[in-house]
């Protein structure tokens, strides 16, 4: 889409969310309005009723957005002294806060006004402005109100509770529609919908919220996301550390999390000691402490780490969904001490890899430089040297790969910038699952050294990567991509054996022990069902392959195969369907 294109449809998108509050507004006037920016696909208002809403209400409520559009109202933008924002929005609470804000720190402050002032069908909202002239440039048909959620105010659960108003909307009527029919799709296959259907994990409120519990199907799908990043390491030339879920609260203000990062951090107390301590939601300030446990040369670089442990982050309730935000997960992390000559090798290897691997599990993906936001300075660690030094280094190195980027400005770890892989799913939504970034500034803090060879003490640069990221997070991206049929070498079950009667249910033991000892997971159905049956439950569960067992298998030593993604395969002798799946499991064809 043309900048001009997508300019023009946020600032439709933007004028939708004005004329969505002024409809609410017409239905509720004691309404409390707060804020109603854009956002990717649409648009939200947050808002404190005194006559609440339901999904019921939605689309009456959106034939008066429709009306109000169709009435072809101007929006005009003026700016507005303090004391006349006061007095404008005094019955809002909410934007009496931001004008407060604004005013402090001596920004303007502008209303904009939908219809004629003059008269009393007018609306006039605080905004920033990026509007349509005119309502009538709002396709009629290409926008949609989508549903109500609860939002605090400003993401502290300490705040009131709003109600929060989607929209979608487009600029035409075909993109709303393959929109809402991807919205359909992905109903259809909801990580956590499936999960419950091929039993893989479960959440429980006494364990806790963000914690996952994995079954033992989960838990094999997840082990074969960490099993196959393990793998990608070794090749690396990683070593694989284990390090502490508690770490004392020193280690995070040195690393400057503490500072940067604690309200998502979990704290943790201890009966006998008084040090403040916290669930680690990292693991490259541990590495640092293993890096510096012993003296290091020039010929010792690079050094890499690999760990799989536990981490914690403080999630707002709000915010968790599914394997998607978590409170505890693990990631497939990485560090990498080295000199500076050695940065662009060591990426380049880390990203061969990542390429391979997502080329692997069949998805998508392309990449993105996160910088630093020059603007914001204060949010992010190091001087402008420091800055000015890594930042070239990433983007030379995309360049002469040959890899095509876009720039993310102010998207940057807050100790330095990184290159984010954004994984594209079936359904086009894109995730940021890999990253590798490059840190001139943790090393130093910790006062890590190596004795170069003239004998001088340098600072080794630090490096932070990840394969996948979290294996419980990317395994719900992997479950709503495959829509829960994993390929082979993932699935949970690998082989249902179905034989048809009672008396083939002896062969059929036999060929599960035969399947178990080339190490594929195998499913043994000695249900007194149907074979019908049978078949419709392997299929349900989208188990890849199943075999059917009856006196012509039994009597001939074979099996007869049906795969879920090629249908009917016919008879096999026994001995042949192994030798041919083991080479597909182990290949992760």
């Amino acid at each position: 889409m043309k900048k001009e294109d997508s300019d023009h449809l946020d600032h439709i998108r933007h004028t939708l969310a004005h004329l969505l509050a002024w409809a609410v507004q017409e239905r509720d006037p004691s309404v409390e309005l707060a804020i109603g920016p854009t956002v990717e696909h649409g648009f939200y208002y947050d808002m404190l009723l005194s006559t609440p809403l339901s999904a019921d209400d939605l689309p009456a409520l959106e034939k008066r957005v429709r009306a109000l559009a169709k009435e072809g109202h101007t929006m005009t933008g003026r700016e507005v002294s303090y004391e006349e924002a006061r007095e404008l929005f005094k019955s809002s609470p909410f934007k009496l806060e931001m004008i407060d804000e604004l005013h402090e720190k001596g920004e303007k402050l502008t209303a904009y006004t939908l219809g004629d002032p003059t008269s009393a069908h007018h609306f006039t909202d605080l905004c920033r402005g990026g509007h349509v002239e005119n309502t009538k440039e709002i396709p009629a048909d290409a926008f949609k109100l989508d549903k109500l959620a609860g939002a605090y105010w400003r993401g502290s659960e300490k705040n009131p509770m709003l109600t929060r108003v989607y929209g979608l909307a487009f600029a035409t009527k075909v993109e709303l529609d393959e929109h809402l029919a991807m919205l359909e799709e992905a109903q259809k296959r909801d990580h956590r919908k499936i999960g419950r259907e091929q039993d893989l994990f479960v959440f429980s409120d006494l364990v806790g919220s963000g914690m996952p519990l994995f079954t033992p199907r989960g838990a094999t799908v997840r082990g074969e996301i960490v099993r196959y990043s393990r793998e990608m390491n070794d090749r690396l030339g990683f070593g694989e550390v284990h390090t502490p879920n508690i770490n004392k609260g020193e280690l995070f203000k040195i690393s400057g999390h503490y500072d940067k990062y604690k309200d998502d951090m979990l704290a943790v107390s201890s009966q006998y000691v008084g040090d403040e301590m916290f669930l680690k939601p990292m693991n490259c300030p541990q590495h640092t402490q293993i890096y510096d446990s012993q003296p290091r040369s020039y010929r010792d670089l690079p050094i890499r780490y690999a760990d799989f442990a536990n981490l914690y982050r403080d999630e707002r309730p709000g915010e968790l969904s599914g394997l998607a935000r978590l409170r505890c997960f693990v990631q497939d992390d990485g560090h990498i001490f080295c000199r500076e000559d050695q940065i662009e090798g060591e990426i380049g290897n880390v990203l061969a890899v990542i390429k391979e691997v997502l080329a692997t599990y069949k998805i998508g993906y392309w990449m993105r430089l996160s910088l630093r936001d020059p603007e914001q300075k204060e949010k992010y660690l190091g001087g402008d040297e420091v800055w000015e030094r890594s930042e070239p280094i990433l983007r030379k190195l995309l360049t002469e790969q040959e890899i095509e980027f876009t720039e993310a400005v102010g998207e940057a770890a807050f100790y330095g910038p990184k290159i984010d892989i954004m994984a594209v799913d079936a359904l086009k939504r894109e995730w940021q699952v890999s990253t590798i970034q490059l840190d001139f500034n943790m090393p130093g803090r910790f006062g890590l050294e190596y004795t170069d060879a003239d004998g001088a003490k340098k600072t080794p640069v630090m490096i932070h990567r990840a394969l996948v990221g979290s294996p419980e997070r990317f395994l719900g991206i992997l479950i709503e991509h495959y829509a829960g049929a994993f390929p082979t070498w993932l699935a949970p079950v690998q082989v249902a054996i179905l034989p048809i009667s009672e008396k083939h249910l002896e062969y059929a033991k036999q060929v599960a022990h035969s399947l178990k000892s080339a190490d594929i997971r195998v499913e043994l159905d000695a249900a007194n069902e149907s074979l019908g049956k049978k078949i419709r439950n392997a299929k349900m569960q989208k188990i890849p392959y199943f075999l059917v067992l009856g006196d012509k298998e039994m009597g001939a030593n074979a099996v007869g195969v049906e795969s879920r993604d090629k249908g009917q395969l016919g008879a096999m002798k026994l001995e042949q369907f192994v030798d041919q799946l083991a080479d597909e499991i182990r290949n992760r064809k």
